[in-house]
């Protein structure tokens, strides 16, 4: 048999490949348990804390420099703090600090930023239990408090204020969204499996929603249908508008009371126009003017566009009579953006909405009822001139607790198949006014037509 010699291999192995480690993260300092809630004034406050944020670099964000990053996308704080918090070291990336405040933010990096957090109060007003079993609890929230903790809101929120009513270890999973502006029926679910069925049907539209809002003026009569599309534009601020090139939206209007504004003997009949020739001119420049008393709506959107509600009414010309935002003639101008479904004036709108809550009072300047005196002696949350003795962050004062939310009220969820529906009563902001008679429910009747020309609409494909 033949011998076969094999050389040795005299080659030098190559190393094995090796990865750079993960960014490293700062930790939160303290995670205070019990949380830190104290009530006073009928606010529900939090403690100031010390925080880290960690968020990794968004695709915006790529190849920017870190203290423009701030300035432009972060509106809490003024840009002298953020330069401070990074030449500091309280802003740093990858655990590390930056050289300056001109550092290149890459792909991949982990920004994280450590301050004394200072939250906003929300109402003391408990949550309500509309229904509860072993999978699900259905709550009627509050207006004012965001669902999850985002932006200055952490503690004070649906899933935190359950989370300390229930216990650290419960996982409150929220099925809807509701905006914090507004009040009514939300889905927490106790368990990923429930929470997950409930979710799969709201996104699949497999669930009818009914809103009320009180909105200014008159609503008209029958049946209203708005198919507007709407386009956010301005991802900071959260604004939207109605544009024919967004997205596709529809929602279906009917008006279930007109309320005609008090008169000073108490009738409700009009008064003699006492005004000058001059206050005449100048509110002939102002349309909303015209509009009086309120209206309460019912509303069933039949997409789910951010502030759908709040848009369409806008764009009807009957904005929510509260709402900070799309009924604040010093945002939109005299007309309130009604019937404007252009984008000539978007520049001029985010600059003037940016300044809101900072400088200037962020209050729904379009309508006037018994309430507005009283509103004016309490201003909307503004900086105080004072600063914070721990990080010297400018101070907000107190809103009023008529200022936390919004006349909008998810009032009722139910199932298309009628395995199941959940609602409240109307709120009190949408009960008659004293002395005047109106409805104080929805009835059956009422239920069934309004949701059966919403699935008119829907069969017809409008839109």
């Amino acid at each position: 048999m033949a011998l076969t010699v094999v050389e040795e291999d005299v080659s030098t192995p190559e190393p094995p490949e090796t990865f750079p480690p993960p960014p490293a993260v700062v930790t939160t300092p303290c995670d205070p348990w019990p949380r830190p809630y104290y009530l006073e004034d009928s606010l529900r406050k939090v403690l100031p804390y010390h925080y880290t944020y960690n968020t990794y670099c968004k695709e915006r964000w790529r190849g920017r420099e870190l203290l423009d990053i701030f300035a432009t996308e972060f509106r809490d704080r003024p840009v002298e703090y953020y330069k401070d918090a990074i030449e500091c070291g309280k802003v740093v990336v990858n655990g590390h600090p930056v050289p300056s405040v001109h550092a290149i933010v890459k792909n991949g990096d982990i920004v994280s930023h450590t301050l004394h957090r200072h939250e906003p109060p929300v109402t003391a007003q408990p949550i309500g239990i509309v229904h509860e079993d072993n999978d699900m609890i259905v709550i009627n929230k509050p207006a004012g408090v965001p669902v999850h903790p985002a932006g200055r809101y952490n503690y004070n929120s649906i899933v935190e204020i359950m989370r300390a009513e229930r216990g650290h270890q419960w996982n409150p999973l929220p099925c809807n969204r509701l905006d914090r502006l507004t009040s009514g029926v939300m889905f927490i679910g106790k368990n990923a499996v429930a929470a997950e069925k409930l979710s799969v049907q709201i996104q699949d539209r497999a669930v009818k929603k009914e809103y009320i809002a009180r909105v200014i003026g008159e609503f008209p009569l029958g049946d209203i249908v708005c198919e507007q599309p709407i386009m956010q534009i301005s991802p900071k601020l959260g604004l939207n508008r109605a544009r024919a090139s967004g997205k596709d939206a529809r929602t279906v209007f009917k008006r279930l009371a007109y309320y005609p504004p008090r008169r000073r003997n108490g009738e409700t009949a009009p008064e003699e126009d006492r005004r000058t020739e001059q206050e005449k001119e100048r509110d002939s420049h102002k349309p909303w003017k015209a509009k009086e008393g309120y209206s309460i709506v019912r509303c069933l959107p039949l997409t789910g566009r951010t502030h759908q509600l709040r848009v369409h009414l806008q764009y009807l010309g009957h904005p929510i009579a509260n709402d900070p935002i799309y009924c604040n003639q010093r945002v939109f101008g005299p007309s309130l953006a009604a019937g404007d479904a252009s984008g000539d004036k978007d520049e001029d709108i985010i600059s003037r909405l940016s300044r809101m809550g900072k400088s200037e009072v962020a209050e729904a300047m379009a309508y006037h009822d018994e309430m507005m005196e009283e509103y004016n002696k309490k201003k909307a949350e503004k900086m105080t001139g004072e600063l914070c003795d721990v990080c010297n962050t400018p101070l907000y004062s107190d809103p009023g607790v008529h200022e936390l939310g919004i006349y909008l009220h998810a009032k009722r969820y139910a199932c298309d198949s009628g395995g199941w529906a959940y609602e409240t009563g109307l709120p009190e902001w949408a009960l008659p006014p004293k002395g005047m008679e109106g409805p104080v429910e929805v009835t059956e009747e009422e239920e069934e037509d309004l949701v059966g020309l919403a699935e008119k609409v829907e069969g017809l494909g409008l839109g």
